[in-house]
């Protein structure tokens, strides 16, 4: 015990209270076997609009639960930087991102298992995803109920989301009710990590229902400094908290769940990492692990915007004082309405090339538009569809700046790197036009915004991705698994080189999966929290 009369030693240290460690705090704590401390650096998740849907809005430039992050000058945006936020806050990027409820194929887990990491294929992971799900429309061989994560259907009945769906099978893309069963091909409506209007942060749905256990004690506005060895085994944690620097020791295990940013940089702060790069900045080297940090990978979108001729777009709701007011009534009062707006309402997955086995691209409708995401929305009716290509070959990396861990890190994604990467944004957006000319969209489509239809030629469409492309805040695979010599964690997630230490969160991937991030970094979670409980019998 230290002079606060605190425990300074627990059995687990999380650090990080996002998508994997607040799954993780319920999971070890459970059998009430063991003492587990969760360290978050962001304060409580009390900000009215993370448990609204559609106030990620508002959160994107909240600098109270946001870290803010930018990327370096990115080569293939002209010069342009990327902001990148990332959860701040209890439930961590689960409490202001888009809500969007995506695995993935099922070819991206078995390409993990192929690539030696055993345990990972799609076979191994679905019991998990099935495990933490409370899936609105029940059980059967794809999903499970009775988990935590409330997995729901949108509350709101939106002709024009219905109308990209139609206009997409109008062009021969198949309908699809679940991009989370048996497929993931085809146009349909995504589901929601919401229950009953609300989001389900894994705050509010794994933390919550934990919070009153004895064993389980819980920091927040706790930066991590640094992790603390002896030889080569990890032993305790520093970290700051109102000004004070505090340490507090792991008899079992520290696990380290920052994210895909945060994780690579606290190892680098701690003198796992490259060595020239510790060297630097004068960290002393408990191992030179030189791929902390490498194979950044994330997904970039490129957002089409189109004049609606119908007054039926949340555009048309935000500006005017009447229908606002009502939507704030209808969604007090039933949770429904304009305010449970996902970050995506209707979709699809489709291929640029029948020569690919699987999707290699997803599209994003929403019935609203803006020059940037989280400003102002236009004045005229408006609509977005944005392309996302799936499995980008472009690789970046994350780097300490500073031995300050509040300094932070460079971050380089090198958007667009690759003629692969590139082909596929033109002709997903050829594919996409198509769809929004489609018949079912003709009442509504008047002309398209942005680029305009006077960008046509392949050299015009890229131009228009280097100019305004941006992140669909999807960052993966600093910490990768593998068992070649630049991955970081073993398939049980424990660093390689290393004892009494693992990263578990969406930087283990292998590579980036298809889709969304936030339901397979629960996975991921839930799947290593089975494995720590195994290693501790």
């Amino acid at each position: 015990m230290n002079k606060n009369n605190e425990a300074s030693e627990f059995d687990y240290i999380i650090v990080g209270a996002g998508s994997a460690g607040c799954v993780l705090a319920n999971r070890l704590t459970a059998d009430g076997k063991h003492s587990v401390l969760l360290l978050e650096a962001g304060p409580k998740d009390t900000n009215l609009w993370i448990h609204v849907p559609l106030g990620y809005g508002k959160l994107f430039k909240e600098k109270s639960v946001n870290w803010m992050y930018q990327t370096e000058p990115e080569p293939g945006l002209n010069g342009r930087q990327v902001f990148q936020p990332r959860g701040k806050v209890l439930g961590g990027s689960s409490s202001i991102n888009g809500l969007l409820y995506v695995r993935g194929q099922h070819e991206d887990y078995d390409r993990w298992r192929q690539r030696g990491n055993a345990g990972w294929g799609y076979d191994d992971v679905l019991p998990y995803f099935k495990k933490a799900e409370n899936q609105q429309r029940g059980a059967d061989k794809y999903h499970g109920t009775g988990g935590p994560l409330p997995v729901s259907d949108w509350r709101h009945a939106d002709p024009l989301s219905e109308a990209f769906v139609v206009a997409a099978a109008e062009t021969g893309i198949p309908t699809n009710p679940d991009f989370n069963g048996a497929t993931q091909e085809g146009a349909g409506f995504f589901q929601t990590t919401t229950r009953r209007g609300r989001r389900a942060s894994t705050a509010f749905s794994y933390l919550r229902p934990a919070r009153k256990r004895p064993n389980l004690h819980i920091e927040t506005s706790a930066l991590a400094q640094r992790i603390l060895f002896e030889g080569r085994r990890a032993k305790a944690v520093e970290y700051k908290q109102e000004g004070r620097v505090r340490t507090v020791r792991a008899r079992k295990e520290i696990l380290v769940s920052s994210g895909a940013y945060n994780s690579p940089q606290l190892l680098q702060l701690s003198g796992v990492g490259p060595a020239d790069l510790l060297k630097q900045y004068g960290i002393e080297i408990v191992l030179d692990a030189p791929g902390v940090g490498n194979d950044l990978q994330d997904h970039m979108q490129v957002r089409l915007i189109t004049r609606c001729a119908q007054k039926c777009t949340l555009n048309d709701v935000v500006n005017s004082p009447i229908r606002r007011i009502w939507a704030g009534v209808t969604y007090a009062a039933l949770r429904k309405g304009p305010l449970t707006i996902a970050a995506g309402t209707s979709g699809a997955f489709f291929k640029t090339s029948p020569r690919l086995a699987s999707p290699d691209i997803q599209i994003h409708f929403l019935p609203f538009s803006t020059d940037k995401m989280g400003e102002k929305l236009h004045a005229l009716s408006g609509f977005t569809a944005s392309v996302c290509q799936l499995r980008p070959e472009s690789r970046g990396s994350l780097r300490i700046k500073s031995a300050d861990p509040s300094v932070p890190p460079e971050i380089r994604i090198n958007y667009l790197a690759t003629e692969t990467d590139r082909r596929a944004f033109i002709d997903g957006i050829r594919i996409l036009r198509k769809i929004l000319a489609a018949p079912a969209l003709k009442a509504y489509a008047v002309a398209e915004v942005d680029p305009g239809l006077k960008v046509q030629s392949d050299d015009e469409l890229l131009d228009f991705c280097r100019r305004t492309g941006s992140t669909v805040y999807h960052p993966t695979s600093t910490c990768r698994m593998g068992n070649d010599p630049l991955a970081v964690v073993d398939q049980r997630l424990r660093v390689h080189g290393i004892g009494g230490l693992r990263v578990i969160d969406a930087s283990i991937m292998p590579d980036l999966m298809s889709g969304n991030t936030n339901a397979p970094t629960i996975m991921i979670a839930e799947k290593a929290s089975d494995m720590i409980l195994e290693d501790a019998r």
